[in-house]
């Protein structure tokens, strides 16, 4: 791994080449959002008062859990302050564009902007990193789990992704709700519960086979695109006690058209140097961060890294690397020896590693039993 810098420094070193205007904020995003909402409302509406054959409900879905995704993309955008400034408009419009992953404003920033963005890829404090083989070890649970098959695991991972965001967001809710002052709890709380209290409305209203086809689909759907990209972000990358985006973060590549419905949220790397920018100035960032360190940054197809991530294990073990606990095979992370087209594991290190998985399990199991 080459020397690491943090964010700053450089973002220190790319501002001076950045047009003014790109650190200041571009309400227009906010055209893009009105759009999705009346696709969104008018499908709901569309399900709720037509009666139809179910199945021929599906596509409209479809639509809807696309829009719920991109609200969420622009959701982030705007929980960054790049859209508007002004606090409570700022939360205002975010708790709208979150409102179907059901992601409260104050819970948002203090668990994405105000943790992941600064402790990105570091084992302990980053609440979005992977966890670690040792830490792996410590559960019976998560110790049987990875005794199954890689592709298996790998199968069962990528079909969690249609409930991962709206899983580790009641579990980031559980997480940070000790943190706020007891002045601001009932109000992080109420965010929460008052999107549940919509979508419940929303099934007695209709009834359980038409909300899933308003609701609970769509919200598969949602997560699922929204995860495949948070997937890519990181976990392909090493953990990192440095902050340094071009060596913890990824950039994906999509075709234009989804970036623009996707509000350009391929470009992670670029949004972890400047996550106070809109990310419409982030093709001009990607092109001065590789005019500056074409060697170190990171960059993939989407589908190339999905691939990746399918075939490679996901415990970290020794920060730079990633290790199967069921074969002790070991394979590199970005920068790290991973190569995405011929993706292998180290053959040197397996036998070494098998025997420290065995040591690990043993001390582990001796932990346990006391």
């Amino acid at each position: 791994m080459k020397e690491l810098h943090s964010f700053g420094w450089y973002a220190a070193k790319l501002k001076p080449h950045l047009p003014k205007k790109a650190f200041k904020p571009v309400p227009s995003r906010l055209w893009g959002g009105l759009a999705y909402l009346v696709v969104t409302i008018a499908a709901l509406m569309t399900i709720g008062l037509v009666d139809i054959f179910p199945l021929f409900y599906l596509p409209i879905s479809i639509i809807i859990g696309a829009s719920f995704a991109a609200l969420g993309f622009l959701g982030h955008e705007i929980l960054h302050g790049t859209v508007v400034r002004k606090a409570w408009l700022r939360d205002f419009l975010g708790a709208v564009a979150f409102w179907p992953l059901s992601t409260g404003p104050k819970l948002w920033r203090k668990w994405h902007n105000l943790t992941h963005h600064v402790h990105t890829q570091h084992e302990e404090h980053d609440p979005d990193s992977w966890p670690t083989l040792d830490r792996i070890m410590r559960s019976r649970f998560l110790r049987w789990v990875y005794k199954l098959p890689l592709p298996f695991r790998a199968f069962c991972s990528f079909c969690s992704l249609s409930f991962q965001f709206s899983v580790h967001s009641l579990s980031m809710f559980v997480t940070y709700m000790k943190e706020f002052t007891p002045r601001k709890r009932p109000v992080v709380f109420f965010e929460m519960i008052l999107p549940w209290m919509t979508w419940i409305g929303l099934l007695v209203w209709v009834g359980p086979v038409k909300w899933v086809f308003m609701f609970l689909i769509p919200l598969l759907i949602a997560n699922s695109i929204v995860m495949a990209y948070i997937s890519t972000n990181h976990r392909l990358n090493p953990t990192t006690d440095v902050n340094d985006p071009l060596a913890n973060s990824l950039t994906v590549t999509v075709p234009k058209w989804v970036d623009v419905l996707h509000f350009n949220f391929s470009y992670h790397t670029e949004h972890h140097l400047f996550p106070g920018m809109s990310s419409k100035y982030y093709p001009l960032v990607k092109k001065l961060i590789k005019e500056h360190w074409p060697e170190r940054y990171h960059e993939m197809r989407f589908d190339h890294a999905l691939i990746a991530l399918w075939k490679t294990p996901r415990p970290y073990h020794n920060r730079a690397n990633l290790i199967d606990p069921s074969s002790g095979d070991v394979f590199g992370t970005l920068g790290n020896g991973l190569d995405a087209t011929d993706i292998k594991s180290n053959v040197a290190n397996k036998m070494k590693e098998s025997k420290m998985i065995h040591t690990l399990l043993d001390s582990s199991k001796g932990k346990l039993d006391k």
